[in-house]
């Protein structure tokens, strides 16, 4: 076992590990799992791309604080980054400003509703924060002038393979504690305020106990809700466009202690190269490679009035979907046009964000320069770097919870941020979470008596192994169907209604009367049923917010049969849910939509 402790004041930087493989873990009550308490000024929940800002921002403005990251699994390559980017989405070129890329972020979700004020202070330091990137050693691609090189309007190319081992590297540096192979389940709340939160090791089966000052939900957004037609079997079930590990379990912890949940209706769903669901802006954006039917149609030529190939995002991923309805599919990036030196370069770039899809073509024996790239969309996720779904924060970040604060996908009410938005994201809480805890310097006491019903309700599937049950994977693989079917999953072209969501939600209700028959095996098994639990009450939430929109306002990421038209008279606001802690009851409400910018709001 490695217990390598971040030693302040010398110039040995190491992380505090579990350890490096899962041992034997079979208590027979909770008597034998032992109890570990960690005190930290301000704990991270999640150490991916936001996360390690939070920590190196953290680290510059108060480098006497202790910073804690609690990191689910291994800190160099977790998240939604893991794998590295082959792009940077949003830079904001000479001759624009911040306010120019807050018009475009709207225009891209049909005019809003979105937070302009949290846009705005975002898109003001997104330069500086994308540049600490190229600083810190990540390779940017620029020209012989020495620009950096656009793919699009706003994308810039970079090489960006180690991208998230350099993040991480920057995050040890700055004095953090890296918790890795610990898996938060709970947070910790006393007199209505967070503080701090539980786990366990993945690795070494201990409890976690995390007292803090502040908390910084970064925990990335909620993948692995709906089923994928990209996967042809359970073993392949995580074969999905977004990280699969992201599974939304920071909003299920707030969204259990009442923190206010934003927009979780304007899910992102993305055309992906179908049979392997590989990113299609790279080919799309950065090739010229058109979107055309079976017929060889060009499919955006549609819709020319919303700007065709430039049109929105949900437009671009619902439009190739309309194409099959209509018995024009499939559908196909077009890329029979590159030269053999551009279809090269393509596949490079691919190698620095999904080098598997280059083997995949490769195994089909597939020239691209004579035959298209089939697409396809992809399934649902909740993601409030893409699109709006997240905690509902004020300008310093905070949830609704005092004393929790949410970074880049966990944050909501501001789409389009993508890994450079949420780079800023995570300074922008760090500064706020540091300002609470110059109001709030003393840590809390933890109320013991939550801490032992965390710690059954951690412990409960293991310690029921011998018995009689259901399997996490068994109740995961049973969620994705009936979101797919009753929630507008891919198999139903994105589209549901009352009727539908109805019947989703009463066995939503009926899947988590059966947590108590989760058995796990082991602690990997363990890990598997907190983070399925964790997808049903985010699943709870999702169907509550595309019920209360009765409208269809982003077809494709949100679709009613039932009302197929948009209706501003009533709509034009944020969708907002809370749970009750006390009943589990489930409310939901709007927020007014606040145009601070002015000019058309459909236009970029």
């Amino acid at each position: 076992m490695s217990h390598n402790l971040n030693i302040r004041g010398t110039e040995k930087i190491m992380t505090v590990n579990a350890v490096s493989h899962t041992r034997a873990f079979a208590p027979a009550s909770l008597d034998d799992v032992e109890t570990v308490f960690v005190d930290a000024d301000l704990l991270i929940i999640g150490g991916g791309n936001a996360g390690c800002f939070v920590a190196v921002e953290a680290g510059k403005l108060r480098p006497d604080a202790r910073v804690v990251i609690v990191e689910k699994a291994e800190i160099h390559r977790s998240g939604a980054c893991s794998a590295g980017m082959d792009a940077i989405n949003t830079y904001i070129p000479p001759d624009k400003t911040p306010e120019d890329l807050v018009r475009w972020s709207r225009a891209q979700v049909g005019g809003g509703p979105l937070r302009e004020d949290l846009a705005l202070s975002n898109a003001r330091e997104l330069n500086e924060a994308v540049e600490d990137l190229e600083r810190w050693g990540v390779p940017f691609l620029r020209d012989e002038q020495g620009n950096v090189r656009y793919r699009g309007k706003w994308d810039i190319s970079i090489h960006g393979e180690q991208l998230k081992p350099i993040m991480a590297e920057q995050a040890i540096k700055s004095g953090a504690e890296v918790y890795n192979r610990i898996a938060v389940t709970a947070l910790l709340m006393r007199d209505g305020k967070c503080c701090g939160a539980v786990g366990f090791g993945v690795r070494d089966g201990k409890c976690y106990v995390f007292r803090a000052g502040a908390t910084v939900i970064s925990t990335g957004g909620a993948g692995t809700l709906y089923k994928s037609y990209t996967a042809d079997s359970t073993d392949s079930g995580a074969q999905i466009w977004m990280c699969p590990y992201c599974v939304g379990s920071g909003y299920a912890m707030g969204f259990r202690c009442g923190a206010e949940l934003t927009s979780l209706e304007q899910r992102w769903v993305a055309t992906r190269t179908k049979d392997f669901c590989g990113p299609v802006d790279t080919i799309s954006v950065g090739y010229g490679a058109p979107i055309i039917n079976a017929e060889g149609d060009r499919v955006m030529s549609r819709y020319e009035d919303l700007g065709g190939d430039a049109a929105p995002r949900y437009i671009r991923a619902n439009a190739p979907m309309e194409e099959w309805l209509a018995g024009r599919g499939p559908c196909y990036c077009d890329t029979t046009h590159l030269s053999p030196e551009k279809a090269r370069a393509m596949m490079e770039d691919y190698l620095n964000e999904r080098p598997s899809f280059v083997l995949f073509l490769a195994s089909r024996g597939q020239d691209v320069t004579r035959e298209p790239i089939e697409i396809f969309g992809s399934d649902p996720y909740i993601l409030g770097g893409h699109t709006g779904g997240g905690f509902w924060v004020d300008m310093q970040r905070m949830t609704t919870l005092p004393g929790l604060f949410a970074a880049g996908e966990a944050a909501g009410g501001n789409p389009n941020k993508f890994v450079g938005g949420c780079c800023v994201e995570g300074k922008l809480a760090a500064r706020g979470a540091l300002a609470y805890l110059e109001k709030n310097a003393a840590l809390p006491e933890v109320d013991m008596e939550a801490v032992e019903r965390e710690k059954a309700r951690i412990y409960a599937p293991l310690l029921a192994r011998d018995k009689d049950g259901v399997r996490p994977v068994e109740m995961k693989e049973r969620l994705q169907r009936l979101m797919d079917e009753y929630a507008g999953g891919v198999s139903q072209f994105y589209r549901t209604s009352q009727a539908r969501l109805e019947y989703a939600l009463r066995h939503i209700k009926m899947l988590q009367s059966q947590f108590q028959f989760l058995r796990a095996a082991d602690l990997h098994e363990l890990m598997s049923a907190h983070e399925t639990m964790d997808r049903v009450d985010v699943a709870e939430a999702v169907v509550h917010h595309l019920m209360a929109r009765k409208e269809t306002r982003w077809a494709g990421w949100q679709t009613r049969t039932d009302y197929p038209e948009r209706n501003d008279a009533e709509f034009d606001c944020f969708i907002e849910s809370r749970r009750d802690p006390e009943t589990g009851e489930v409310s939901t409400f709007t927020r007014p939509y606040e145009q601070l910018l002015p000019g058309d709001r459909y236009r970029g």
